[in-house]
């Protein structure tokens, strides 16, 4: 079985946030679908081991920031590869509350909806909740990321408790170096651009302030592949 062909499947990539006793956490979520349009329901599905999976199960509702093609890895990193038990997701973050205290991701959303819990279904390690929408908003026009842009452009990684992970091989022998954390693999011949490392950078090269474009982990978090 070839994994790639479920990056071809038309995920997006969303923020799903929500709080519980006045504390905030979100994740990152592709596994989202609308269900029915009157009234208009939506499926995401959440790992059981999540703290957001804590929260939603408590609080019921949970809010949904649709990002855009150009959202940055480290916003991405923020919500996908850490976990709010450890961090405050929404430190230098930009967001909003909406009247039922659901925390709303506005950094790089196209639009965001918010729904209540009516419906769940536990489904091996995760529970697919099964919301009603009760508030929605535009915020712009630009266009969203998909996960296949994702994968196959910014080069991102599923994380371990993502329903659509899997283990990647890479090839040993490359000067490529993998990071511990998330899987992100540093390739000499592209560098990282975004951050100003030039394609052509060996990993050596990298200066020792560099971090994981990804989850922001430090060089001493990465090995060779080979």
């Amino acid at each position: 079985m070839n994994p790639k062909a479920f990056y071809n499947l038309s995920y997006g990539m969303y923020i799903i946030s929500t709080a519980k006793d006045g504390k905030l956490n979100g994740q990152i979520a592709n596994a989202m679908i609308q269900v029915t349009a009157e009234p208009a329901t939506i499926a995401v599905s959440i790992n059981r081991k999540n703290l957001t999976h804590e929260f939603i199960s408590a609080s019921k509702k949970f809010s949904v920031s649709i990002l855009d093609k150009d959202a940055p890895m480290t916003l991405i990193g923020q919500f996908g590869f850490k976990s709010g038990r450890d961090i405050n997701k929404f430190d230098g973050i930009g967001y909003k509350t909406s009247a039922s205290g659901m925390p709303i991701v506005t950094d790089h959303a196209i639009a965001h909806l918010e729904a209540k819990v009516i419906d769940q279904i536990e489904v091996g390690t995760h529970t697919i909740f099964i919301g009603q929408i009760e508030a929605a908003e535009v915020l712009n026009a630009l266009e969203p990321m998909t996960y296949a842009y994702y994968q196959n452009v910014k080069k991102g990684k599923a994380s371990q408790n993502a329903p659509t992970y899997h283990k990647e091989e890479v090839m040993s022998g490359t000067g490529k170096y993998i990071c511990k954390i998330c899987g992100y693999v540093y390739d000499p011949a592209v560098g990282d651009p975004d951050n100003g490392i030039k394609p052509g950078t060996s990993f050596e090269q990298l200066p020792d302030t560099w971090v994981c474009p990804v989850c922001g982990a430090g060089k001493d978090q990465f090995e060779p592949t080979n």
